[in-house]
Order: C-alpha cells, then sequence, then structure tokens
C-alpha cells in the first residue's frame, strides 16, 4: 500500500462525514465454469438494480449507473485480461429483488451488482465477493412529523419491501424495543416514497445510502428528513456462484487493487461527494480489502 494512500485514509479518519452509513436450491455451474462461460459467449452478464440510487440504477441515458456498477465494470475488464478477451462484452440484466440470488445460481447472471447485503443463510445458495460497502437501516420520515427516533414509532405505520434484511431487521427492532408500530409492504423505493408523501405510512425503512439518494432524487426535500439512528448492519457485497473461486479471486483481486490504490476513493466521490466522505468503517473496510499481491 502506498504511503499516499495511507495519508489519504488517515486524513478521512479524522475528518467527520456523513453515516453512511426464502431460500431454495437451484443447480449451480461446475467448480471453475463462471469464466469458461464468459469466454465462450464473448461477454460477462451483470445484474443490477433500476431503482437503487446511488449503487446501481437505469440512469436517464438508457444506461446502468452508481457505485456497485462502476466497481463491476472495472472487474468486467480483469475478467476480460483473465480469459484473454481484449475489451470483453458487457450484457446488463435488471434484476428484482426477489429474484437477483436464483439469477445468479441459475447462471442467468454471472455476477449481481447491486445492493445486497452478505448473510450466512444467502450463502447456502451464492457465494459473495469482498465486502464493497457498510451501511445500516434506517428510516425516512416528514419533518412535520413526531417522529425523531424509534420509540416514538409506537401506533405509527411503516412502509418497507418485503423479503429483504432490512424489513427482518426492523421487525426485529421493533419487538426488542416493545414497539407496537404497523409495518406495511411495499413494492419498491418510489412506492414507499409515495406512500409517505400521500401519509398512507408515517415512515419509509431502507438501508441509509439508499434513502439518501431517495432524499436527493425528491422534488419536496425540504418536506422530508431521515432519523438520525439506525436498526440493521448491512455488508454489502456482490452476489456471485457457489463453489467458483477462480471467477471470486479475479473479482477480489479488482477489489483489492482499487483499496490498496486509493482508485476506490475516486468511485466513492464519484457516487457520494456531493453528501459526505467515508466513515471511519468504511475506510477500514478498504483498507482491510487492500489485500496483496
Amino acid at each position: 500500500m502506498t504511503h499516499a494512500f495511507c495519508k489519504v485514509l488517515s486524513r478521512f479518519f479524522l475528518a467527520g462525514g456523513l453515516a453512511l452509513f426464502a431460500t431454495g436450491t437451484v443447480a449451480a455451474e461446475p467448480a471453475g465454469e463462471t469464466l469458461k462461460a464468459i469466454k465462450a459467449r464473448n461477454a460477462i452478464v451483470i445484474g443490477y438494480l433500476q431503482d437503487a440510487f446511488p449503487m446501481s440504477f437505469l440512469g436517464t441515458d438508457g444506461k446502468p449507473g452508481g457505485y456497485s456498477v462502476d466497481l463491476c465494470l472495472a472487474i468486467a475488464g480483469d475478467v476480460g485480461k483473465a480469459i484473454g478477451v481484449e475489451s470483453l462484452p458487457v450484457r446488463f440484466v435488471p434484476l428484482q429483488l426477489d429474484e437477483r440470488f436464483d439469477a445468479v445460481a441459475s447462471g442467468k447472471v454471472d455476477i449481481e451488482c447491486g445492493t445486497s447485503t452478505i448473510t450466512l443463510s444467502r450463502l447456502q445458495k451464492v457465494d459473495f465477493t469482498n465486502t464493497v460497502f457498510l451501511d445500516g437501516g434506517s428510516l425516512i420520515v416528514r419533518k412535520d412529523s413526531a417522529i425523531t427516533s424509534f420509540p416514538a414509532l409506537v401506533d405509527e405505520t411503516i412502509a418497507v419491501i418485503p423479503g429483504t434484511t432490512t424489513e427482518k431487521s426492523l421487525r426485529e427492532m421493533l419487538a426488542k424495543r416493545y414497539v407496537n408500530a404497523k409495518v406495511v409492504a411495499v413494492k419498491n423505493h418510489a412506492e414507499g416514497m409515495a406512500a409517505l408523501e400521500a401519509g398512507t405510512a408515517n415512515a419509509y425503512a431502507s438501508d441509509r445510502v439508499l434513502l439518501v439518494g431517495l432524499l436527493l432524487k425528491t422534488q419536496n426535500l425540504k418536506n422530508f428528513g431521515m432519523v438520525p439512528d439506525q436498526f440493521s448492519y448491512e455488508p454489502y457485497g456482490f452476489a456471485v456462484r457457489r463453489n467458483d473461486a477462480d471467477f471470486r479471486l479475479v473479482a477480489n483481486s479488482t477489489l483489492a487493487r482499487l483499496s490498496a490504490s486509493g482508485k476506490i476513493l475516486d468511485v466513492f466521490e464519484r457516487w457520494f461527494g456531493a453528501v459526505g466522505k467515508p466513515n471511519p468503517g468504511l475506510v477500514t473496510m478498504y483498507l482491510i480489502n487492500a489485500t496483496p499481491e
């Protein structure tokens, strides 16, 4: 690791910043087959989310973008080198939250680049790359609301996307704090914000980084704010197929080089520079990921 990068990371440690922050069985490809499949089709297939700004989204130009997408494009470049294909073509496939891990396990996509939290239960179906982001669950509320902390959620209605780690952690938090609140399901972030704006929900729960993205995109920013507390720990990783150490090694090598060189900070700055610097936890993650060659 370069001395210059250590100095940069030390500066981020000292500087304040935004606190960013049903399993089934699907047959996977045999070990090592992902690189072979990519070479055979002469393209890498990247799964992404269309509405998870600023991590993974479909831009107004019709192209996928975001922090996760940028990292996966870097991985795609190194995959091309690994299989001897210069300028490896990239195919993007939009995924829904409830299908992303099946898409990886079945071979529909080679890697899923969105906002997936690494959990032990999910490791029964897919593997993950090294951690790429650290986040936690929180709430968006109206500024004229009395909800300033989790205990104030008594008798309130909270919207959340079902089947996510956010929903599980939210329900666990409410139970532990003996908070009697109504949790309602919404299909996506847009529906969650619409429920908040319409008053059919008093709060919308998701990962903090996604809530920041929603606030940045809303036309009525002055009307909304975020509860400062968080109720979960969400280590993000990119889902890849199980038992395929060769492909996972290429992906992790890319992430390690980006961290060791400091280029990972450029990616962070591109997507989050307007709202803050990486917090100490995220900086520590970058340091840990800078595995030497």
